[in-house]
């Protein structure tokens, strides 16, 4: 049965997610939530009608990085996204890095500009700030030399990675001082696969409340 997928091209979460699918050629049913019905339908499978989330059959699986699992052991394609042994471990713990420090931070300033003007939280902003540009620190320091997160092997990790600093930079710029993260972010963008991804977002640009910068 073909697995129905339920997301939007502009979610940084749907992407992270469409580059595993893409990449391994896995067949399914794009369920675009703007099309009529589809949050409806969405709201019936996940408690919190929060996206991507994937139909397996009557299964439901919602969080990324879950779902990226449940992928790999039912769904095997060429890619191994979560390796075995330490580099396994590695692309763990740098996918959680990348959701929890780098795209959750990134959208606390999103989701303030998004509320109504006298619902702001510029000390929440300011904190989020902060800690993106102390993940931006670790990760320059902390990166290794290979072309993706793990070495050789593009995993999981850069799965996450990819729409996290995409984003991220919009909202705080990685900048000259972090060459290393910003020529990962280079080499992440350059991929056709996160290309792909890029590009059928890119006329949702407009959706970007602090306002898409003209480049990338």
């Amino acid at each position: 049965m073909t697995l129905q997928f339920f997301g939007h091209p502009f979610s940084s979460y749907t992407q992270k997610l469409l580059i595993a699918l893409w990449a391994d050629e896995t067949p399914f049913d794009y369920r675009h939530v703007e099309q009529p019905g589809v949050m409806n339908e969405l709201r019936r499978h996940s408690p919190f009608g929060l996206f991507p989330l994937i139909l397996d059959g009557d299964r439901a699986v919602f969080e990324t990085s879950c779902i990226i699992e449940h992928l790999q052991a039912h769904h095997p394609g060429t890619h191994q996204w979560i390796p075995h042994g330490e580099a396994g471990r590695r692309a763990r713990f740098l996918d959680r890095f990348f959701d929890l420090y780098v795209m959750n931070q990134m959208n606390v300033a999103v989701a303030n500009a998004l509320r109504p003007p006298d619902c702001k939280d510029p000390y929440g902003v300011s904190k989020g700030i902060e800690r993106l540009t102390t993940a931006y620190d670790w990760l320059e320091a902390n990166l290794g030399d290979g072309p993706w997160a793990v070495g050789d092997q593009f995993t999981i990790a850069d799965c996450a990675a990819a729409p996290s600093l995409f984003y991220a930079d919009w909202v705080q710029e990685i900048g000259p001082a972090r060459p290393k993260l910003a020529a990962y972010r280079a080499r992440l963008l350059a991929h056709p696969i996160v290309a792909r991804a890029v590009d059928e977002g890119r006329k949702y640009r407009h959706y970007f409340p602090l306002g898409a910068p003209d480049r990338d």
